[in-house]
Order: C-alpha cells, then structure tokens, then sequence
C-alpha cells in the first residue's frame, strides 16, 4: 500500500490541530484517538516517560468499550520499566517503531503481560505498532502503542508499514507539542513562584491584612467559577475561559504588591494616633507637672490648679475616645480644634501645646485613620504595583494582568484612582477585583482599626455603590449569589 496525498493532507490537518491546542490532556488524548484513527486499529495505550519508566496515561479498546485515563483519573496499573525485553521500553531505548504482525508468534520480546490480560479479559491481542515520542532534541516524550489494526472486512491484521511514517510523524508533532506546553507551563510556574514570594514577603512584613491578598483571590475564584456556572446554563452573557481565569488569579494574588513600599507606620497604623498616643499621654503627665510647679510657684491659685488638672483628665479621655472611634462628628471637630489652640506658657515663655498640629490633624480624621497624606500615600501602593509589573517580562498568556491590576481602585464613574479611569474603560476582570477587593475589606477580621461587618451589611454597602455609579450592580448580585450558594453547601 502507497500512502495518498490524503494522507499527508491528514498528517497537515493533525499537525495543525495540535500545534493548537493548549491542553495537555487533550493534547494527548488527540495523539491517541488519531493514531487509532489513521490505522483503524482497535485498542491503543499511551504511556509517559517519567521517573526512568513508562507510566500508562490513557487506554482505549473499542471492541470491549473500554476507556481509561481520559478523564483525568489515574490508571492503577505498575509502571512498565525500561527494560529491553518489554516491547515499549525497546521502542523507547532505542527511540525505533516496533512493527509487530502476530504477538503470539513473536519470540522477540517478553509478551507475557498482553498474554495474561487476554486470558483474563476474553481479549485477542495480536498486531502490535509501537511508536516512540520523541521531541526535536531528541529527548523521550512517552510511547504509543497502537494494537490490533483492522482490515476493511473488520478482521484483525498487521499493521502496514507505510503507516509507520505517518504514526512516526505524528508522534514527532506531538511531542513537540508536549515540549512546548511544557516550556508554557515551566514559564507559569516561574511567575506564580515569583507572585507567591512577593506575596509571603508582603504578609510577612505586616501581621495586619495578612489574609487580603488570599481572600482576594478566593472571592474572585468563587465569583469567576459562578459567573461560568450561570454561562453554561445559559443565564448570563459573561463568562471566562480557562485563559482568563488563569490570568484573573494571578491578577488577584498580585494586586496588592506595591504595599511592599508603603511604610509600615502607615500599613499597620490601628488608630488615628496608633503608637504616637503615649506622646500625648507624657506630654499630658508634663502639663500636670507644670501646672502644679505654677501652683507652688504662686502663678496660680490651688482652685486654678485643680481646674486644670480636671480639664486635663476630661480632656485625655476625649483624645482616648476620639484616637479609636468609627466616626468624627462636627461637633468633635470643633472640640478637636479648640483642644488644639490650648496650650501653657511657663515663667520663660516657653509654650507648650495641648496637641501638635499633626495630632489634631489625625485626631480629625472622620473615619479610618490615615491623614490626608498618609492616605495618598497608601492610595500610591497602585501606581507602586504598576511600577514594579512594568519590569516583569510576562509570558505572553498573562499580558493583561498588569493592565488589570494598575486599575482594580478605579470606578465605574471616574472617580477612582489612580488614573480617573471608568465604564467602558474598565475591563470585566478589573471589575470584578474590584467588588471582591472592596467585600473582603469589609467583612475582613484582621484589621485592627475597624471591626468586621457581615455579609449581608457589606453586600448592601457594594449595592449602594453600584447605585451611585461606582461598581459593577450585576457582579454585586453574582457574588451574592455564589456567597449565599456556598454557604449553603457548607451547612
């Protein structure tokens, strides 16, 4: 038999499916049902090379309906050892098609194991075409065994060795295939390496907010997963490939990066005064002090002195409770700035005030606890993050997450920093960081400077940002959705 320009055509036609495709598995699996395909053979086996030994990836028999491996799970079988004796391994050694017309005829290799799953099976095994994977450099992919080709009639028959070039040709293709997914998933590998370093190293510098960055990207796997559930069941118009779902992760896991330049004063800064309060408190102790020095001194009387001291006391209580209170009211601010024009004058001139400017400053905080500046600072952290993605060289699979990263503090209506970017500009992806990013800052347990709210307050926190135009309503809903669907699992 001469092998027909429709058999090339078929070899460009596979070549090109598997130049392709992106999973392995897939991949593999396209390697077996094509060689089965080409021979009109019966059964096949497909082995990897792993560890100085074949290890069996997939097994089909058609005749028996039998089909193992092909859906991911392990075949409970011993690995074959490369052993000369055994067909696979010589073709594997050797890197040789092994072209076997009868294996009950054959002397030259040790077929005792086919012989004994015939006789266990009811099986027939009898042609054998043995092909080895091997890539452009020559290293050894796997083998495929390809066993009992059929003859028009449906009788088992040899395989014809014009074949042994087109199965040959197949195997090189794949192999190389394989090689260069191999080279993508070390290049993936590298990257999330380096992600998880920069990660623990950012958790490590701080002990607060050392969850955000895991829970961020467990939110956004839940809502991505949702999201492709409601897509399946043709409920939603948007959905995310494996690709992107990749990318998203790694998005995720990396979003936060340019905290590793925010300094720790304001990282992990629990109150409007955090640590600079036992200033006050000294400061507070050196006017009673003072105070008393005058009253001894005779600048003022022991009626004034007590006066002092009261307002003293009262007055650093009201420092106490405004340095950790959820919210500054007008009238705090007002006490806050008449706190801050007191002051004492000793013998010399020397002024002493009740509080520096920046104390009063930060005392004046409405909610959280970073100044204006400190908050320019901390809000910096992105524009820190695409600074330093800027000299990371991605693999061309996750180009678009430095793009979604730089802008996961942006809004929908311009409002958001750092660039006032908004709607159309705004990627799905970043949008969906964005409500998992703002939820998980909610709900978090972790911060010192703000107590936890639940799910449902924070998801109606989201929902009226949504309304006022600043995130996405639709993902709001979703992760509602799949938050209230996990807990239900979990019950």
């Amino acid at each position: 038999m001469q092998l027909q320009h429709e058999d090339f055509e078929k070899i460009m036609d596979i070549g090109i499916r598997l130049s392709t495709e992106r999973d392995r598995n897939r991949l593999l699996m396209t390697i077996l049902d094509k060689g089965m395909e080409i021979t009109n053979c019966d059964a096949s086996t497909l082995y990897l090379y792993e560890n100085n030994e074949l290890r069996f990836q997939f097994m089909k028999t058609l005749s028996q309906k039998i089909s193992r491996g092909l859906d991911g799970e392990p075949i409970d079988l011993p690995p074959v050892p490369m052993k000369e004796e055994n067909v696979c391994s010589y073709a594997a050694i050797h890197q040789e098609v092994v072209n076997i017309p009868d294996v009950y005829a054959s002397s030259r290799f040790d077929f005792s194991g086919p012989r004994q799953y015939d006789t266990l099976t009811g099986y027939r095994t009898q042609s054998q075409l043995v092909v080895p994977l091997a890539n452009n450099e020559n290293e050894l992919i796997g083998v495929l065994q390809l066993i009992n080709a059929m003859d028009e009639k449906g009788s088992v028959t040899a395989f014809n060795e014009e074949y042994e070039i087109i199965i040959r040709a197949l195997g090189a293709i794949a192999a190389i295939e394989l090689t260069n997914l191999s080279y993508v998933e070390a290049l993936k590998t590298q990257i999330y390496s380096f992600v998880e370093a920069l990660t623990t190293a950012l958790e490590e510098r701080t002990p607060y907010n050392a969850l955000h960055t895991r829970n961020v990207e467990k939110y956004a796997s839940l809502l991505a997963d949702y999201i492709i559930e409601l897509n399946r069941e043709g409920k939603g118009d948007k959905t995310f490939d494996p690709a992107k779902k990749e990318q998203l992760m790694l998005a995720a896991l990396i979003h936060d990066i340019g905290k590793m330049v925010v300094p720790l004063s304001i990282m992990n800064k629990a109150t409007r005064l955090d640590t600079e309060i036992w200033k006050v408190d000294d400061r507070f102790k050196l006017l009673r002090a003072l105070y008393e020095i005058d009253m001894l001194r005779g600048r003022i009387t022991g009626g004034e002195y007590e006066a002092a001291v009261k307002d003293l006391e009262a007055e650093l209580v009201f420092i106490h409770e405004m340095d950790v209170t959820d919210y500054v009211t007008d009238a705090d601010c007002q006490h806050i700035r008449e706190l801050a024009g007191k002051q004492h004058v000793s013998e010399d001139g020397t002024v002493l005030p009740y509080l520096t400017e920046k104390e009063a400053e930060s005392l004046g905080i409405r909610s959280g606890t970073l100044t204006v500046r400190e908050r320019r600072e901390m809000e910096n952290h992105v524009v820190m993050t695409s600074r330093i993605l800027e000299k990371v060289q991605f693999y061309k699979g996750f180009s678009l997450v430095p793009k979604w990263v730089g802008a996961h503090h942006e809004y929908l209506d311009g409002s958001g920093y750092p660039n006032g970017l908004s709607g159309g500009e705004l990627d799905l992806e970043t949008r969906l960081l964005t409500v998992v990013d703002i939820y998980d800052a909610l709900v978090a347990t972790d911060r010192p400077y703000k107590q936890p709210i639940s799910r449902p307050k924070a998801i109606q926190i989201l929902k009226d940002m949504a309304k006022k135009g600043k995130v996405d309503l639709q993902l709001v809903e979703w992760l509602d959705e799949a938050l209230e669907k996990e807990a239900e699992e979990e019950r």
